[in-house]
């Protein structure tokens, strides 16, 4: 359980913390995030909406559920993939960028594993009394 707590943690603030590179500096994912929340009219205000929304499944009581796991997973990834579809791929070649986001996907692979065999663990211990 413990180890779950910790890999979901990590892979939340490593995706709060990858930088966007602008003109002129980067800044963190979660700012571009909450910028855009308000930016209203726009395709990426539906994006940020739902990369938030992703985030905060993680503060729910369902985070432990697979499928909310998943959900929560593809909603974060999706403001990122949409991204890198609008600017070109290269623009997104640095550091700062893919480390946090490999050690975001890596670590929250890892996590919808162990949630699935923690479920399918406990589902088989429940039906094991019955």
């Amino acid at each position: 359980m413990k180890i779950i707590n910790f890999l979901r943690i990590i892979s939340i603030i490593s995706y709060l913390l990858i930088i966007l590179m602008g003109q002129m500096i980067g800044i963190p994912f979660i700012f571009w995030l909450l910028f855009t929340l308000f930016d209203f009219g726009t395709i990426d205000q539906l994006f940020a909406i739902i990369g938030i929304s992703g985030i905060l499944i993680n503060l729910t009581k369902l985070k432990n559920l697979v499928l909310m796991t998943i959900l929560s997973f593809f909603m974060m990834l999706s403001p990122i993939i949409f991204k890198m579809i609008q600017i070109p791929i290269e623009l997104f070649d640095y550091l700062v960028f893919k480390l946090p986001l490999s050690v975001f996907i890596i670590g929250y692979v890892a996590l919808i594993i162990l949630n699935a065999r923690k479920e399918k663990v406990h589902s088989h211990n429940t039906s094991k009394l019955q």
